[in-house]
């Protein structure tokens, strides 16, 4: 059987509020001429919020004689005079765009820092702690130097001018003696180094001396290591000048005219009486004897030139300088004291042992405090090597890959050690242990880091 035929769709009746199709312009230019005034209200909105700006007038176009209106949907009507609104409840403003000024420190090109995937790529660091040293400690004036002076510097300090005048009067006392000559320049010298001394306990009192900053990492106790490398580099000149001296003066005697010489050379040596004293000598003694034993001037560099034939000597005779000064004054003080013949032979041989034990401590000087300034340390030798062999032998102590020991001021000595132990060792006490080996073995009584700080730092590795 074929398939029943689908019923008509019904068409529903037109509505009356549908407008019949808009008939297009005969002229082609839009919309129909409307002859019915209420059709044409219908397409025209009378709300004000949605008037626009009348049309521009246009001249009437021509149809059959029959005057029509134009009506269009873009084009409402508007009631000519009357003001146009804006669809729009805002009032206009004139933005402008202000001047950038670029910062100088400004990067230019790419900012990958601000970048959209710059969080996962660049990281920003953890914020640093603040450091336990200051950048600088503020460095004292002159005014301030002095009224920081306390009275027992103030009298070492007048004593260190009374020592350099018996230098200038032994000097000017000399009369040609070779001896008495070298006797002046090492007055000199301890004169000097008394003088630094006082200098150091009058510095000690600002904070700037002992205290390490960034800019000066160990305070400025190196500048004393420095004044006393100073002044044996001009001991070491003072010995040299005097054997010149003893070298001309023993040309002449062999080559030049005896008779004039001779004379003459007799008259220098022979300057005190027999059985006088000689008052020069005797400054010079007692000069040397206050500043050691009662004001203990020197003893800060005296440290530092300390042999090992005297270390058993007492404190003012372990000191090789002044124990050179006593030795040459007392003997130079005897000899007319006692009716001892005296000769020019006896008297060049003596400078000449004065000037040769003054160039070997200015050697002992210049090398110790030397490495000072190099950063090394100077007393060395048996006693290190027996530090490293202790350290080796410990039963916690695996390998030593690195020890080094330097001395940067003469208050302070550093060990820096790094060995490698054993896992499950105990760090602190191994630390502890060798800490105090070091400073048992090289800050004895006798070591030449006696009397000064010994910082040790171990860096331990576990295998």
């Amino acid at each position: 059987m074929p398939p029943p035929k689908p019923a008509p769709i019904p068409i529903p009746p037109a509505s009356p509020n549908v407008l019949p199709p808009t008939p297009i312009s005969p002229t082609g230019t839009g919309i129909a001429d409307v002859q019915d005034p209420e059709a044409a209200g219908l397409l025209s909105p009378k709300s004000q919020a949605f008037s626009f700006p009348p049309p521009q007038q246009q001249p009437p176009l021509e149809h059959n004689a029959v005057s029509t209106r134009r009506i269009s949907i873009a084009e409402p009507a508007v009631k000519p005079g009357a003001a146009a609104a804006s669809p729009f409840n805002f009032t206009p403003m004139v933005a402008t765009k202000a001047p950038v000024t670029p910062k100088a420190n400004q990067r230019r090109g790419h900012k990958y820092k601000h970048s959209s995937v710059s969080h996962q790529i660049f990281l920003e660091p953890p914020p640093r702690a603040p450091l336990s040293l200051p950048a600088s400690l503020p460095m004292p004036t002159w005014t301030e130097l002095y009224r920081s002076i306390s009275p027992d510097q103030r009298t070492r300090a007048l004593w260190c001018l009374c020592h350099l005048f018996v230098a200038g009067y032994t000097l000017y006392s000399a009369g040609g003696s070779l001896a008495l000559t070298a006797l002046s320049h090492l007055i000199v010298f301890d004169a000097a180094g008394a003088s630094v001394c006082v200098a150091v306990d009058v510095l000690s009192n600002f904070e700037v001396w002992k205290r390490s900053s960034i800019r000066h990492p160990f305070g400025l106790e190196r500048a004393e290591v420095l004044a006393g490398f100073a002044m044996s580099v001009f001991l070491l000149f003072m010995g040299f000048d005097i054997i010149s001296h003893g070298a001309e003066h023993l040309l002449e005697g062999w080559w030049g005219p005896r008779s004039a010489h001779g004379h003459a050379h007799e008259e220098h040596v022979a300057r005190v009486s027999a059985g006088s004293i000689d008052f020069a000598a005797a400054a010079a003694l007692a000069v040397t004897m206050v500043s050691a034993t009662l004001l203990k001037n020197h003893a800060r560099i005296g440290r530092a030139m300390k042999f090992a034939a005297l270390e058993h000597l007492p404190s003012i005779l372990s000191n090789p300088s002044h124990l050179l000064t006593l030795a040459t004054s007392t003997l130079l003080l005897l000899i007319p004291l006692l009716s001892l013949p005296q000769s020019s032979w006896l008297d060049r041989a003596l400078a000449l042992s004065m000037a040769l034990s003054m160039i070997a401590i200015g050697v002992r000087l210049v090398k110790v405090l030397g490495s000072m300034l190099l950063m090394s340390y100077s007393g060395g030798g048996e006693k290190v090597s027996r530090v490293i062999d202790e350290i080796e032998s410990d039963p916690a102590v695996k390998e030593l890959q690195e020890a080094r020991f330097w001395q940067a001021h003469h208050g302070l000595c550093i060990a820096t050690l790094k060995v490698v132990i054993e896992a499950g060792m105990e760090e602190g006490r191994l630390r502890e242990r060798l800490g105090r080996l070091v400073r048992d073995r090289l800050g004895g009584p006798y070591g030449k880091g006696a009397g000064s700080k010994w910082e040790v730092s171990v860096a331990t590795t576990t295998s």
